[in-house]
């Protein structure tokens, strides 16, 4: 695997997990820790991912960035739930649909498994 490939490779992972350590890394992509280092440093130029020392260190991608996906904004989802109320029950779902697909999804709800997208 090319360095490009590998550094996709790991973006992509890292917005699935969301944070994973060093160590893993380099096994999972069988490389040593200096080259996934030199790719969390090359990726985080242009991604919101950093690296945090200590007990709790690893590499961690800011909680507001998912790779590839649009969301509503904050005055968006608002707006559309204020809407929502005004809708007959037909349309509400299909407007919740919506909200359910292109609102931002709830840290927690993503770590214990209640929403997929």
């Amino acid at each position: 695997m090319k360095a490009l490939e590998r550094r996709q490779s790991l973006l992509e992972l890292l917005c699935e997990r969301r944070f994973e350590k060093i160590d893993n890394l380099a096994f999972e992509f069988s490389v040593n820790e200096c080259t996934i280092r030199r790719d969390i440093q090359e990726l985080s130029l242009s991604y919101p991912i950093y690296t945090v020392t200590g007990p709790y260190g690893g590499v961690y991608v800011s909680e507001d960035y998912y790779l590839g996906k649009c969301y509503l904004s904050p005055e968006q989802m608002s707006l559309l739930e204020e809407v929502s109320n005004l809708l007959d029950e037909t349309k509400k779902k299909t407007l919740n649909s919506i909200i359910k697909k292109f609102g931002r999804p709830n840290i927690k709800e993503i770590k214990n498994g209640y929403r997929t997208n």
